[in-house]
This record gives C-alpha cells, sequence and structure tokens, in this order.
C-alpha cells in the first residue's frame, strides 16, 4: 500500500521561507518521479513542480519559478519543496502526488498521478 505523508506547513510571514516534506512508502521510490500540488480555498487543485526519479530533472510552474526549489532524497524515500520568498497568493493546502509507472515523467495534469497525500497547509501572511 503506497502511503505519502506530507509534513512542514506552517504560518509564515510574506518574504519567508518554508520547507516542506514528503515521506513515501510502498513504494519503489528510487524509479518513480514525484510532484507537489496545491489547491487553495475555492481553486483548482495547480500543478507546482516536479522531479524525475533520479533528480536531475525537475520543472517548476511559472508562478513559483526561481522562488520554489523541489529536491528529493532516494535514500530517505522523501521530496521536498523548499519555498523561499512566500507571498500571500501561496497560500494553499500543498500535496504530494506520485504516478505508479517507474521510470516514467508524469506531466503537470493531476490526472497522471495515481498517489496523493493528506496535504499541509501553508499559510502565507501579508
Amino acid at each position: 500500500q503506497v502511503q505519502l505523508v506530507e509534513s512542514g506547513g506552517g504560518l509564515v510571514q510574506a518574504g519567508g521561507s518554508l520547507r516542506v516534506s514528503c515521506a513515501a512508502s510502498g513504494l519503489t521510490f528510487s524509479s518513480s518521479a514525484l510532484a507537489w500540488f496545491r489547491q487553495a480555498p475555492g481553486k483548482e487543485r495547480e500543478f507546482v513542480s516536479r522531479i524525475s526519479w533520479s533528480g536531475a530533472n525537475t520543472y517548476s510552474a511559472d508562478s513559483v519559478r526561481g522562488r520554489f526549489t523541489i529536491s528529493r532524497d532516494n535514500a530517505k524515500n522523501t521530496v521536498y519543496l523548499q519555498m523561499n520568498s512566500l507571498k500571500p497568493e501561496d497560500t494553499a493546502v500543498y500535496y504530494c502526488a506520485a504516478s505508479r509507472r517507474r521510470y516514467y515523467m508524469p506531466t503537470a495534469d493531476r490526472y497522471d498521478y495515481d498517489y496523493w497525500g493528506q496535504g499541509t497547509q501553508v499559510t502565507v501572511s501579508s
């Protein structure tokens, strides 16, 4: 059974930084690409960033590029999202996601992902 467990969310002031983590189990982690999505109240879930199984390839949405960095530690089965220069519009529940297909780089479409965590709340105050 695949489990993705996010942690590290919280309240931060605008301009501040936060790092969220996602610990995976039941997944062949080192051959699985992972991604972060977010969902603000009343809005659709949107793609944030994704990383390949090796960590060599990453891609981020325009809205966060240059401020957020996705990384992974295959020895710890954990993926991270370092968020800098946070803005109030970054306030959302952040979700970790993975595809069941090995050595496959999913798109930014949420329907391309099979497994989801429960989410962690990130709130940025102005």
